[in-house]
């Protein structure tokens, strides 16, 4: 039966059925591969993130002045760049690739976390937080906001 509180042990199942963990030397394994997973997703992010500010930047025309800032009803404290490159070029393809992959590894981090095992959770929690501290801290100036809307 599946624990619906958080609990501490040992005795883990984690995404599938054969991922069992039934010693601490198990548990430790499975800690680590979810504390790596957690790196992993806060690097992935932060490549799309890059990936994508560089293929605007590499077809954005510098002699011309960058466009104004959308209206204030649509985006008050956001500016959003415009579609470069068309709709169905190579950058956003890849960059809709990368993104498919980072949202699967996080779904499974969090199908992970809702395993309940405290361990499990203060490992994503903890490789999450050394991730962006290792990968993603210094560089909020070079977000790229694609939708102004807080929930997409």
């Amino acid at each position: 039966m599946m624990h619906m509180t958080f609990y501490w042990g040992k005795k883990v199942t984690l995404l599938f059925d054969f991922w069992r963990t039934d010693s601490w030397n198990s548990y430790a394994i499975a800690l680590l591969a979810c504390f790596i997973f957690s790196l992993f997703y806060q690097y992935m992010e932060d490549r799309r993130q890059r990936f994508r500010i560089l293929s605007i930047n590499s077809k954005r025309n510098y002699s011309q002045p960058p466009p104004p800032p959308p209206p204030a009803v649509n985006a008050p404290l956001l500016y959003t760049f415009p579609s470069v490159g068309g709709k169905w070029s190579s950058a956003r393809f890849a960059t809709a690739i990368l993104f498919g992959v980072n949202s699967a590894i996080g779904y499974m981090l969090m199908l992970a976390v809702m395993s309940f095992n405290g361990g499990v959770f203060i490992a994503v929690v903890v490789g999450l937080g050394i991730g962006y501290l290792f990968f993603r801290n210094g560089d909020e100036n070079d977000v790229v906001v694609d939708n102004p809307c807080a929930c997409a």
